[in-house]
């Protein structure tokens, strides 16, 4: 995505010529002591664009751009800073070059399909903004662009061209259907549910009727010339777990059965190239939860660095029976495999490209995926990297008092990052209610997405601080550890708490201001009681673990009631962030 003429200044180019940030973890003591000096790591704020409220089909006009006086166009484009991303190819066979170009031009095709899903009419949206004679038109395309929409990812889904909100289950659903003609429908028609709550589905109205179309059918357009592509991939590699992934992978785009690609895919090995494309995330279906947002991550592996964070899979088994709840919650049905992986990021696709960018991810979802061999973690580098450097490093003076800022240390911001993506493998998935076989996830519908990231950022903090405890890192950093853990709350609720990872953040940060482990002083500045935080931490990952583990969708809305809000001493910090930009916006090359 290139910037338009009247965005160049936003563009004077920032090559971030960065060194790898998880040297910093992978170092001998004496080495890490010697590098703490030097540049930060930044913890997952994870990303996905989530839609807030709402009404019927966009109205559109080229006059009207903004529904409230206080909506600043480019303030709000001005959040986000573009950045160009570098990453280290050379080592690339000419074989596996062809492969990534191909999969690099598969990505984009995700983001054709994802453009649809946020809102079926974007095209013609676009279309009218780009006809318009509006004096702001590069603008408003821009903004367009980078958020998939003219809905303002980073403020509520405030529409910045026309005066509608985009509908809840964005472009999944009839843009006028709500949960209650929905739920009605199944209720008259119980052999519906299985293809209208597939994860693999869009619903549509047929006349009066309601009807499930499958992805295959309905993004065909998209999905062929994709499965194409990887067909084509998987000609051109010679190694036999890329070839049988990329061949499986098309063929799921052609049938909608994800499995068995998925399987393929947690074996991928002695390949640098690591891709995740496909339908994955459900955070932009604000309605349900149920519909996945098709993606792509196009990476190259760094082996060395991924080798020696690989040590750490080992205790998940014992992570999981540490958690602080009854046996009856944790799960020990996962597979335990968990492969870890340190890459840069090279292409990103569909829902991995707008508003807040992801660093890690944690995939598949499929709880049948990770009950058989478990799950991927693959952290993201240099996204980490440009983050730390355009916004962490400057946000830290803004929050904590300066006897506590001075303990933020980079090596935890890339740990926390690494046990949150951890912890997604951890705690209740498949559950049982009222006798029937579910999940947590179908369970808890919409406010699932916000729930598990909360979880999985609380979890991580409380696993970093169980492996302090056995020795596998130093005790004597802890107050680093939830120093930087506490300050990184921060940046993910600049975010909002209409997205998945600014409500985990804000609920996570209210209940300790709740327990006094968060205290705001006169000076606006926070003080942690490290005591007291470190109890809190506990005493929240088994709250939700249980939430989570009991399935209950009126006390998980109540629990987020109380405490997925922000108050009067965050929304000052945010204030007083000035040009620090909220996030970055990631720009790869064409093709290597």
């Amino acid at each position: 995505m290139r910037p338009c003429p009247a965005l160049a200044h936003l563009m004077a180019p920032l090559s971030l010529q960065l060194a790898p940030l998880w040297f910093m973890l992978l170092a001998d003591p004496a080495q890490r002591a010697q590098q703490n000096k030097r540049k930060h790591l930044m913890r997952k704020s994870t990303l996905a664009l989530a839609l807030a409220s709402l009404l019927a089909a966009p109205a559109f006009s080229a006059t009207a751009q903004d529904s409230s006086s206080h909506y600043d166009l480019q303030a709000q484009r001005d959040k986000i800073v573009p950045v160009q991303m570098s990453a280290n190819t050379s080592f690339l066979t000419a074989e596996e070059k062809q492969v990534v170009n191909k999969l690099i031009k598969a990505a984009r095709l995700m983001s054709d399909i994802y453009l649809r899903q946020v809102n079926e009419q974007n095209p013609q949206i676009r279309a009218a903004i780009a006809q318009s004679g509006a004096a702001n038109k590069a603008l408003l395309l821009n903004m367009f662009d980078e958020h998939f929409g003219p809905w303002d990812s980073l403020a509520a889904g405030h529409p910045f061209f026309g005066d509608k909100a985009n509908a809840p289950g964005s472009g999944f659903y009839p843009q006028d259907i709500t949960k209650d003609e929905f739920n009605a429908w199944l209720a008259k028609h119980p052999k519906d549910k299985a293809a209208f709550t597939s994860l693999y589905t869009v619903i549509r109205r047929d006349g009066d009727k309601l009807v499930a179309i499958p992805y295959s059918q309905y993004y065909q357009e998209w999905l062929e010339p994709a499965a194409k592509l990887l067909e084509e991939a998987a000609a051109i590699t010679s190694n036999p777990s890329l070839k049988h992934f990329l061949t499986l992978r098309a063929k799921a785009f052609r049938t909608d059965d994800y499995f068995q690609s998925e399987i393929a895919w947690m074996d991928l090995k002695d390949t640098p190239i690591e891709v995740a494309i496909g339908p994955y995330e459900t955070y932009t279906d604000g309605l349900f939860g149920y519909k996945t947002a098709f993606e792509a991550f196009v990476t190259i592996k760094d082996p060395k660095a991924s080798a020696k964070l690989d040590r750490f899979k080992k205790y998940l088994k014992d992570m999981e029976a540490n958690l602080p709840v009854a046996d009856s919650y944790k799960n020990f049905k996962r597979g335990f495999e968990s492969p870890i992986a340190v890459a840069d990021q090279i292409q990103g696709g569909g829902d991995n490209v707008p508003g807040v960018q992801t660093i890690a991810f944690n995939l598949p979802n499929d709880e049948r995926v990770r009950e058989a061999k478990g799950a991927k973690k693959v952290l993201l580098n240099n996204v980490m990297a440009a983050k730390f450097e355009r916004i962490m490093k400057p946000m830290a003076a803004h929050i904590l008092v300066p006897e506590q800022a001075k303990l933020l240390d980079q090596k935890y911001f890339g740990y926390e990052t690494l046990f949150h993506e951890l912890s997604h493998s951890l705690g209740p998935g498949s559950i049982v209610k009222n006798g029937k076989a579910t999940t947590v996830a179908a369970e808890l519908q919409e406010l699932y997405s916000g729930t598990e990231e909360g979880k999985a950022d609380v979890m991580g903090a409380y696993n970093i601080l169980f492996l302090m405890k056995k020795g596998e890192l130093p005790l004597a950093e802890k107050n680093n550890l939830l120093a930087t853990y506490a300050a990184g709350l921060f940046r993910s609720m600049r975010f909002g708490v209409h997205e998945a990872h600014g409500i985990g953040a804000a609920f996570q940060y209210s209940y300790f201001v709740d327990k006094g482990a968060l205290n705001r002083e006169k000076s606006g500045l926070y003080r942690i009681d490290f005591a007291k935080l470190e109890q809190a931490i506990t005493d929240l990952v088994h709250d939700v673990v249980v939430l989570q583990g009991d399935g209950d969708y009126a006390k998980a809305k109540a629990f987020l009631a109380k405490y997925g809000h922000v108050d009067d001493g965050v929304r000052a910090v945010n204030a007083s962030l000035g040009e620090v930009p909220v996030d970055i916006q990631p720009i790869y090359p064409s093709s290597i």
